[in-house]
């Protein structure tokens, strides 16, 4: 992030391969080719016929307010908001490579999931492609193009991509819309034009989110049973927990912004727990006293391990002061796993 200040373009081919960072992902094409979709057929045909309007399509441009020198922004928050901007790029970039992977693979076998793939697709590259513009006012820029051929793919099987997706979308809404609802507020913090289009970015998550829980719901093995219920609260508890860890390890940037990381990474849990007793058969119940204290502890140990892993020390000593820390995290994430879930059909009607 040094290079941010020099008066040359930086083009990144790689991007930091954590835990926590976003992903890049492949799953069973010839699976969802052949998805039975028909109880939501006519609500995703809606959808497509609304994405077909792309009303979004002229929010995203780069208006005369983008065109300035930001050498004025302190160099802290400048290298914490690109940090923002890189890992938004990568997982927008993403979910575009995988929807259009998808359209592509199964065009001639589901043409209505084939162009509702391909729409997102759109959405998602012109995210992406608007925050690596948005990182090149400060001198720095991923190669996508690269990414694409050199990262490093994860296999899921189309039912953890549609519960994966279905999250990653909902919780991108409200952090998205939330964050501008405080800028909005509090302009004196609004140090960058990208903020404003926050509202307009987060309807197109929102919409995404939605067609996945079409998806699901069309499938009802991944809703009506015991084990539909366990993957339920695995999903919810790893996109939280990832949420957290997230939120806690960037704690600057969003200071940076006037938010308070901690209410901030808690009232956007909430708002997806609720959220997501539209689509999933149950909850985790958030209010749990132990709930956040335990996600909140884990994001400690994993600061912890973060200065291990920076240390000078030999790689067993290192493992050696780890190993508490891993088994710490991994105990307090079973125990929440272990606390009773909420039924989600007594919370439909209620939520967002």
């Amino acid at each position: 992030m040094n290079n941010t200040a020099s008066a040359t373009l930086t083009k990144k081919t790689t991007t930091e391969e954590t835990l926590l960072a976003p992903r890049f992902y492949t799953t069973d094409f010839e699976a969802v080719a052949n998805m039975d979709i028909s109880s939501q057929e006519e609500e995703l045909k809606a959808m497509i016929a609304e994405m077909r309007t792309d009303y979004n399509r002229d929010h995203f441009v780069r208006d005369e307010e983008f065109q300035q020198s930001w050498e004025h922004i302190d160099e802290h928050t400048r290298e914490v908001f690109i940090d923002f901007l890189e890992r938004s790029c990568t997982s927008e970039f993403s979910g575009f490579l995988l929807f259009k992977e998808l359209s592509r693979k199964i065009k001639d076998r589901n043409p209505i999931l084939a162009e509702i793939f391909h729409l997102m697709a759109r959405d998602e590259a012109r995210h992406a492609g608007f925050l690596n513009k948005a990182m090149a006012d400060f001198k720095i820029t991923l190669d996508l193009g690269y990414l694409t051929k050199h990262r490093t793919y994860t296999f899921f099987k189309p039912e953890w991509v549609i519960y994966a997706v279905y999250l990653s979308e909902k919780i991108g809404y409200w952090r998205y819309i939330l964050m501008y609802r405080h800028l909005e507020q509090h302009q004196e913090y609004q140090f960058y034009p990208l903020f404003k289009m926050f509202e307009s970015w987060c309807q197109d998550e929102n919409r995404h989110g939605d067609i996945f829980k079409a998806l699901l719901r069309s499938q009802p093995e991944m809703w009506n049973n015991w084990k539909a219920k366990l993957w339920a609260k695995f999903f919810l508890l790893s996109v939280f927990a990832t949420h957290t860890l997230t939120v806690h390890e960037r704690a600057d940037f969003y200071r940076a912004i006037g938010l308070d990381p901690q209410e901030y990474d808690r009232q956007v849990i909430r708002k997806t727990n609720e959220t997501s007793a539209r689509a999933f058969p149950v909850t985790l119940n958030v209010e749990h006293p132990q709930f956040f204290p335990k996600l909140e502890r884990c994001a400690q140990r994993n600061q912890a391990l973060k200065a291990i892993e920076g240390s000078n020390s030999p790689k067993f000593v290192k493992f050696c002061r780890k190993l508490p820390l891993i088994t710490g995290i991994f105990t307090d994430l079973l125990s929440l796993y272990l606390i009773p879930a909420q039924d989600a059909e007594s919370l439909r009607g209620t939520v967002l």
